[in-house]
């Protein structure tokens, strides 16, 4: 049987899977600049045409998007990713918190059971940087905190499904995130409870870790509650 000569079709499917494994993989992370037009010719070897197409198809499916004058960007780290972003985008803030939220629980009482010495010394050091944004008042520094603790708790889990799906949620959610932080009661209120959160993951406490979340989440709620009312 003799070679069947590469449709462009085909060379578009090539180059989206290349793209796309990188995305999958980390090496293109969420939020990245991607290559330019130029450079994607070149490093894979095919025309502006089927680099564009690519491109294209991968904005469709929600983990490209493109920035008129700037570039174009990862937004999702998967297919899954881009269909619970393209849905959370539909949803209003409270219901994206409470979707975050009943995973952080879960996340947290399976933490406090499973964590290794090493996650006790990750989390505690990543406490200290939460402390710390939250001192400086900066509700950029903090929000990134924030989000990077739990990320911390979610691994201490030990469940890759767990760790996808909240690493996808989050993504929907960070801009929304911080319009909840943004006020500095909650704040300081927030900054306590996480301080009690990690010590019941520490201590083996998965009672305590879980009760902890559900005072945050209350507090989340009561607040953007109150702010809807004020609107």
């Amino acid at each position: 049987m003799g070679l069947k000569r590469a449709s462009r079709t085909t060379l578009v499917e090539q180059v989206v899977a290349q793209m796309e494994l990188l995305i999958e993989t980390g090496k293109w992370s969420v939020g990245l600049r991607i290559p330019a037009e130029p450079d994607l010719v070149q490093q894979l070897g095919v025309s502006r045409n089927t680099v564009r197409e690519a491109v294209k198809a991968l904005v469709h499916t929600g983990l490209l998007i493109v920035r008129p004058g700037d570039g174009t960007y990862v937004s999702s780290s998967s297919g899954l990713g881009a269909v619970l972003l393209r849905r959370l985008r539909r949803s209003n803030i409270v219901e994206t918190l409470e979707v975050r939220y009943a995973l952080e629980q879960e996340a947290a009482r399976l933490a406090a059971v499973r964590r290794t010495d090493e996650d006790i010394e990750v989390l505690s050091r990543c406490l200290n940087e939460y402390d710390a944004a939250a001192a400086m008042k900066d509700t950029d520094a903090y929000l990134k905190a924030d989000l990077d603790l739990h990320k911390i708790i979610i691994g201490a889990a030990h469940n890759s499904v767990l760790k996808e799906l909240y690493e996808h949620i989050t993504e929907g959610v960070r801009e929304t995130i911080g319009s909840v932080l943004d006020h500095s009661v909650l704040l300081e209120h927030h900054t306590r409870i996480h301080r009690e959160l990690i010590q019941a993951i520490i201590d083996g406490n998965p009672d305590g870790a879980a009760q902890a979340v559900r005072d945050y989440i209350e507090a989340s709620r009561h607040m953007l509650q109150s702010d809807n009312r004020e609107e």
